[in-house]
């Protein structure tokens, strides 16, 4: 029985929390460089080991950006994406004392999907 939670764990650790919203727009109805496709938003959670040194879980804003925001925008057929939010945990300097032996760390981005 310790083996089987103790597995169960270790894989639920190593797959990371990721989540895409989307929302179809009017392109007359967003202000935006280009015809508005969707409103995009992506998340991460990642998990870390000795104050934030080593990733077991990546998530960091090249996650959230370029694999899951403009990911997503490509398969709406959207060329560019205009991003209006990026945001991560910081992991250098003090904040690093918050990672202590494990850390849990979250990216998120929002953009505009354009043709």
């Amino acid at each position: 029985m310790k083996k089987l939670i103790l597995s169960a764990v270790a894989a639920a650790s190593l797959v990371g929390c990721t989540s895409v919203e989307s929302a179809v727009v009017s392109g007359s109805e967003i202000a935006a460089n280009g015809e508005a496709v969707a409103v995009i938003q992506g998340n991460a959670l990642g998990l870390t080991a000795i104050f934030h040194i080593i990733d077991i879980v990546q998530s960091d804003l090249d996650t959230v950006v370029n694999k899951l925001l403009i990911s997503e925008a490509k398969a709406m057929g959207a060329s560019k994406v205009d991003l209006k939010s990026a945001s991560t945990t910081p992991r250098h300097g003090i904040f690093a004392l918050f990672g202590t032996i494990i850390g849990i760390t979250s990216s998120s981005a929002t953009g505009v999907a354009v043709k």
